[in-house]
Formats: C-alpha cells, structure tokens, sequence
C-alpha cells in the first residue's frame, strides 16, 4: 500500500512502550504518540479535513509537529509545511495556492496571523500549537486531541497525494511539489538503511521541520521505531545540551548549522560523544569545513545527502567510509553515488548523455518522483521529462558512479569566454586558516563580462587579503577561478529557513540597476 503511517503504526504495535517524542519535559511513547495522533485526526475530520484536503503549518520543531504530520496523513488529508523564514505576504500566497482552509501555528508566528488572514479567504480554522491561553479565533491543540475519538487510519497511500512541499520558483513565486505517500515511504525506507538506524537510536531535529531534509533523515528514524528528540531551532547550546542529555545519535545538519558548532567558543566535543551518526546537505559543504569536522570529531560517522524536494528529497548518498582524509577511498569533493532504487544520468542542453568527467545538467528518476507543481503544468513538463526530474543543477559522474555537484546552473558565472562555477571556488577558499564562511558570485565586470567574487566572514582575528587568497588558491584552481576582489563580512552570511546561502541577496548591491542578471 506504501502508506506513511505504515512506520509508525509499525513502531507502535513492536515497541509500544519505548520512547517516541521528547520535547523538554515531555515525553510519548510509541503508543501513546498513535493513539493522540488518531485522536487529533478525528478532530481534523470534524473540522472538514478529508482525502486530498491540504492542511498546513507554520511553527518551529516540536513534537506536535511530527503529531500534526502523521495526524494529517492519518485523516487522509496532505500536508503543507510552510517556510519559517517567508514573510505573511509569502506565507499567504502558499496558503492561496494550496487551498488549505486549516493551518497550524504555533506562538513564534500567532502575531502574523490577522495580517495572514486578511489575504486568505480559503482559511476557515486556525489551530494553537503551544500550551496556555489560546489566542482568540484560534482553536486550542491539545483540546482537539482530547476531544477526538480514536479513528481508523484512512489508509491513504501509492499515489495518493501525502503533500505540496513549497520551493523556490523560476517566476518569483514558489512552486508546490506534489509527492505522492509512494514518494515519502521510499524515502524513509531508504534513509532507514543509509543512516544505520537502529530502534535504540535517537535522532535530534535541529534543521527545520518544514524541509525535507530533516523529514528524509528523520523518516528514518521512524521507519525503526527510533526516539525523536527536539529543539525549538538550532543553536549551539540547545544542540549540546540536547545531544549530552538525552544521549543523541543521529542528528542532521546544513554546512552553516556545522560552521557556526565548529566555530563557536563553547563548542565541546565531549559533550557530543554519544553522537555516532552525522547527516549534512541541503547545500554544498565547503572542502575546509568538510575536513575541520572530520578533524575534529574522528569518531564521527558522516554521511552527505544530496537531493532536491521533487525527489522527496534523497537522490545521492556519500557514505561514512568514503569521509576520509587521503587514501584510495577519500570522496570528500563528490555528493556520493545514487540512493538504492535512483538512477542518475548526466545531461547536456539537448538532453543527450554526456560522458564521465563532463559537466552536465543532473537528472533523476525512480521512486522519489514528485507528481508535479500543484497547478503549473508549463513548469511541471520543463522539469519531469519521461519520469525523469531534471534538476537544475551542474554536475558530472566520474567512472565509479560518484556524483560531483558542480553549481546550481544558473549560478554559473561567465568570465572571459569560460565557465566558473562558484561551489568549486568557495571550496578551495574555505580550505585557507582565516576564513569562517564563503560565498563566491558573479559580479558586472566591463572587461570579462563577468568577474569572480568572494564574500567573506572571517575567524576573529583575521583580515584577509585578496592577494593572500588568490596564493591560497592559485595551486588548487585554475587561475581563471580565482577571485578577482574579495569582501569582508561581519555578520554571518544570509541563509534561506533551509540553511542555503542567499545568493540572490549577496548579488542584488552588485547587479542593481542592471537589466539583466548577467552580463
């Protein structure tokens, strides 16, 4: 039937009595994590929710988030998970878009709700997430538990739609993915076996739990009845304290999540030793980075997952034996080999195979496949081409089947004739002592077109120089990658709820006033 309650009935009925949720003080078991999730559904199908309904939600990690997930899916209805970072007018357009007339927030984002509502006419309730007084015209939470019944399972599943995950869109507004409960359950399988999940593993969501990311991760987890611990956001001394407390073991996190840990004065790595397993993605890891945390946490399992949310996410996993430093087996540079069940082929313009070592457009296939964007064919048809997604995304596969992300294409940046792509120059910056963060773009330039730019965050105590840079690089790149100027930068760089780097944000000072976003 490959329905996503699947797992967690699975847990409930061979561990009922083992931990499934900790959130500070409280604690479920498997059991009793079911029976409230049957409970809330009840309630949700009261309210009007039924098969193919959206329901949405805008809140930081909880465990009644991963309750509003398999509540949702329980009732039959699909999910939404909205971007913490967007803004009412971006929240209220997904909103729009996806129809849903029911959403859950919690007191982080309850303010934006009257400037919400006023540009959601489909909105008809608004649930409570948090504990205390229920703001006015809400419904509270833990009421609708208490006061549901214990329903059957709708048994949603294959291609029935399991919910519109909101990504970024080429016209400005973002796209609804379709997946299907076929696409989430093989993910979670999947991620279940690339992680080495076992039933006594705990796994801390610290990335946001709107992206599908923590979701992958954390599907695995569930998929072996493992323990879901959590905090409200990342920060460095709730991941440690949550790891030494509740002996953590998993955990997923973005190369700036893992930049920021290693980085910080109160980074301690005694205090994570109960962490075995490591998962990093959502956006290239810097090379240097990649070898401070191998550095510094031997005893660490690390694996990459490269995906795309039209996959649901996973397409790509490079695994723990493969993060070495040297040696026959080191990938450090390539996202990994294709996840059980995906194909992977590498592309050029006219949708012809290249050969090993030539960069292309990434496409995929298999069972992660979205259905398509909710209500945008012409876009659908540009990226889904005979089952195949098409990525967007520059890469090449070298003669073993490893996947090397090469950009995004449309970050590519064009100097003298020649094409640059930025994720490669910011690795070889990332490997020079002084700099904590990266982030390479293409700035106007009258004489190239385009010229190679470094925005940087130093360490504390460091300044430096483009000169000191360009020698750093010059025996790493070619001399027609290196940077031409370089920015310092105070503040962390401008990331995405997801953890990207914003680069659109970074460009705007550069390209204002252009017609065009290339030159």
């Amino acid at each position: 039937m490959l329905n996503v309650t699947q797992f967690m009935n699975s847990a409930a009925d061979s561990r009922p009595s083992a931990t499934a949720t900790i959130m500070g003080d409280r604690k479920f078991t498997w059991a009793q994590h079911r029976e409230r999730v049957a409970r809330l559904a009840d309630s949700l199908r009261k309210l009007g929710a039924g098969p193919g309904d959206r329901v949405a939600i805008l809140a930081l990690n909880s465990d009644r988030y991963t309750e509003y997930y398999h509540a949702v899916w329980w009732s039959g209805a699909a999910v939404v998970p909205m971007n913490i970072r967007w803004t009412a007018v971006e929240n209220a357009y997904s909103l729009n878009d996806s129809e849903a007339e029911i959403l859950f927030v919690d007191k982080a984002f309850s303010a934006a709700m009257p400037d919400i509502r006023k540009e959601c006419a489909h909105l008809k309730h608004v649930i409570y997430l948090d504990d205390g007084d229920v703001p006015e015209g809400m419904l509270g939470y833990e009421d609708l538990v208490s006061n549901g019944s214990l329903c059957d399972d709708a048994m949603r599943g294959g291609e029935d739609l399991a919910g519109l995950y909101y990504t970024g869109g080429t016209t400005g507004f973002p796209k609804g993915v379709m997946l299907p409960h076929r696409a989430i359950w093989y993910n979670n399988l999947v991620m279940s076996k690339m992680l080495d999940a076992r039933p006594e593993s705990s796994y801390l969501h610290a990335a946001p739990m709107f992206h599908l990311a923590d979701g992958a991760a954390s599907g695995g987890l569930t998929a072996v009845g493992a323990t879901h611990v959590y905090i409200p956001m990342f920060d460095i001394e709730g991941v440690m304290s949550a790891v030494e407390t509740h002996g953590v073991s998993h955990t997923l996190l973005v190369p700036t999540m893992i930049g920021m840990l290693l980085n910080s004065e109160s980074f301690d790595p005694k205090r994570l030793s109960s962490l075995g397993s490591m998962l990093y993605g959502a956006s290239p890891m810097p090379e240097g980075l990649l070898t401070d945390l191998i550095t510094r946490m031997p005893h660490l399992k690390i694996m990459q997952g490269y995906g795309q949310t039209e996959l649901a996410p996973i397409v790509t996993t490079l695994q723990p034996e493969f993060h070495v430093l040297g040696g026959n087996n080191s990938k450090l540079r390539s996202a990994g080999r294709a996840a059980p069940g995906t194909e992977i082929k590498i592309v050029d313009e006219d949708n012809n195979p290249v050969t090993p070592g030539e960069v292309g457009e990434i496409a995929a296939r298999g069972m992660g496949v979205m259905q398509g964007y909710w209500k945008l064919e012409e876009q659908t048809a540009a990226t889904l081409k005979d089952g195949w997604v098409h990525t967007g995304d520059g890469g090449y596969m070298d003669e073993d089947g490893f996947v090397f992300i090469a950009d995004r294409i449309k970050d590519m940046i064009v100097t003298g004739g020649e094409n640059v792509f930025s994720a490669e120059v910011e690795s070889a910056i990332s490997t020079h002592e002084s700099v904590a963060e990266v982030a390479v773009i293409g700035i106007p330039d009258d004489k190239w077109g385009e010229a190679v730019h470094a925005i940087i965050v130093p360490k504390e105590g460091f300044t430096p120089t483009v000169e000191e840079i360009v020698e750093h690089c010059r025996p790493l790149i070619a001399n027609y990658k290196l940077p031409r100027s370089i920015a310092l930068r105070a503040e962390t760089l401008p990331v995405s709820g997801a953890g990207k780097v914003l680069k659109r944000d970074l460009r705007i000072p550069y390209w204002e006033g252009k017609g065009r976003q290339v030159n």
